[in-house]
């Protein structure tokens, strides 16, 4: 008897990907595991921000595709294993300084509430440390639940204001 392979599912995921501690570190050790889970990563420029909703010290940000066949429960928790085995505190507050952030921002084209989490995620639409990285990295691809790709939601939302710039990500391995 002859099995046939079937091919699985494969969903694009973004991804937003932040840290304010020992940032290098944190963000390069987060891609390596995220690169475990997913060989064809695509990510975009690093760019550092200022800390949004406290007082702390400046963020890297960046975005990044992924392409999986693991629902939203099961990626979300593979995401919190990743920023729990880079010192994640879940008792800080919210707004709070962190070792490696990472967001699922959206999950192909679906919309709503899926396992417990919203798509897509709301920071796209209000933060320039996410928008503009899908802007320049996914110009034409379209946000889910909008008429509008990412390049065009950059231009019609009123972000240009955040403070944002791009930072030399050489400490990011390339494998």
């Amino acid at each position: 008897m002859v099995k046939i392979a079937m091919a699985k599912n494969m969903i694009d995921v973004l991804l937003s990907i932040g840290s304010n501690i020992h940032r290098k570190h944190h963000i390069a050790s987060g891609i390596a595991a995220l690169r475990q889970l997913d060989a064809d990563l695509e990510i975009s420029e690093v760019y550092e921000s200022e800390a949004v909703g406290f007082d702390g010290d400046n963020f890297y940000n960046l975005v990044a595709l992924i392409k999986t066949d693991a629902s939203v429960a099961e990626l979300a928790g593979q995401l919190r294993d990743i920023e729990n085995r880079h010192g994640r505190d879940r008792k800080a507050p919210k707004f709070s300084a962190r070792t490696l952030d990472i967001d699922i921002l959206t999950y192909g084209q679906h919309t709503g509430v899926i396992d417990g989490v919203r798509l897509p995620r709301s920071e796209v639409f209000k933060n320039a440390f996410v928008l503009l990285p899908l802007a320049e990295r996914f110009p034409e691809m379209v946000c889910p639940g909008e008429d509008l790709s990412y390049a065009q939601l950059w231009q019609t939302l009123n972000l240009h204001h955040q403070k944002l710039w791009v930072v030399d990500a050489s400490f990011i391995d390339s494998d």
